[in-house]
């Protein structure tokens, strides 16, 4: 009975595995599905967010594979169930090295397909020029919602983002913790109604997922959220998106997302020769979360249409310089 109790309780909340990331910062991870399935999906979450971001998309997504297709989620460095390291260590470059981490330790062999929402997809370029060797023979597909190469301080929400204002943020957030904590719920509360519709977008919104959502945003230490601003604020992989080559790629986005502007995808997509732009009408940067239906259908085309690559071209059909 308790062996049928444990398989149910992973088959709703993943196989929990804690990874050492290269430095020794533990990296925890939920894995769901075979380990002998023929391809693993790798997801890599937002800025401020957790595995748990995931949760309505994944659901879609066991509904849809069961156990045939192997995920793999898990919370980047100071995020989530992860552990805290070094402010320094606060980088997109870092959380490259991370995922490469999670890949050598979860799935050393076999294809991947990486899926990042929002910094999550700065994670995933930055990968591609930290391990060019893997895109086109490791890395076999790639997802990219929500993302941006580069710009981000120039449309949308970014725009408020300085490097004065962030280098502020930092030094008060290192000299008054607990004042600067307080002043953040407090912030939450008078600014709910904007958060609801930068992140959401033009439709209503389930309460449930506005709560979740939330309480995500909350639960992330100040000093995550303001020492990553820093790299988030000067990332630009524009000069990457050739080592992806031809491999099969989504991009997704919202029509409605202030946080990182639709016209992020547009150029994004116009610079991969394998993508296929999906526009979300109506979603906002948490499109994940509000659109989870429709997400989960394009990542499964993804899917397939790496299959059908795989298939008929071998593993090594669109490798990069």
């Amino acid at each position: 009975m308790s062996t049928t109790i444990a398989r149910r309780a992973a088959d709703y909340d993943g196989h929990r595995v804690t990874v050492s990331a290269d430095d020794g910062t533990p990296i925890s991870v939920r894995t769901f599905g075979a380990d002998t399935a023929p391809l693993t999906v790798v997801f890599a979450h937002g800025h401020c967010l957790r595995t748990e971001s995931w949760t309505f998309l994944r659901d879609q997504l066991l509904r849809l594979w069961g156990a045939d297709t192997r995920m793999v989620f898990y919370d980047h460095r100071g995020h989530g169930e992860s552990g805290a390291a070094h402010p320094s260590t606060y980088t997109i470059d870092q959380l490259g090295h991370d995922l490469d981490a999670v890949l050598r330790a979860i799935a050393p062999t076999g294809p991947v397909i990486l899926i990042g929402h929002s910094m999550g997809a700065m994670v995933v370029l930055a990968y591609a020029r930290l391990f060019p060797e893997a895109i086109g023979t490791r890395i076999v597909g790639v997802g990219l919602i929500a993302g941006a190469a580069n710009g981000i301080t120039e449309v949308g929400l970014g725009r408020f983002l300085n490097r004065y204002a962030v280098n502020s943020l930092q030094v008060a957030v290192l000299r008054a913790p607990r004042v600067m904590q307080a002043s953040k719920r407090l912030s939450r509360r008078i600014f709910e109604p904007i958060m609801r519709e930068a992140t959401f977008g033009t439709r209503k919104i389930n309460p449930r997922m506005l709560a979740v959502a939330t309480a995500m945003l909350n639960e992330t230490p100040l000093l995550t959220m303001s020492s990553f601003l820093a790299s988030l604020i000067t990332f630009d992989e524009t000069a990457t998106l050739h080592r992806l080559g031809a491999i099969p790629a989504l991009v997704l986005a919202g029509t409605a997302d202030i946080v990182v502007p639709f016209a992020h995808s547009v150029v994004l997509a116009s610079q991969l020769s394998g993508s296929e732009l999906v526009r979300v009408e109506g979603a906002g940067h948490s499109v994940i979360l509000e659109r989870a239906e429709e997400v989960a259908l394009s990542i499964v085309a993804l899917v397939d249409r790496v299959f059908t690559t795989m298939r008929g071209e071998g593993p090594e059909y669109a490798a990069a310089g």
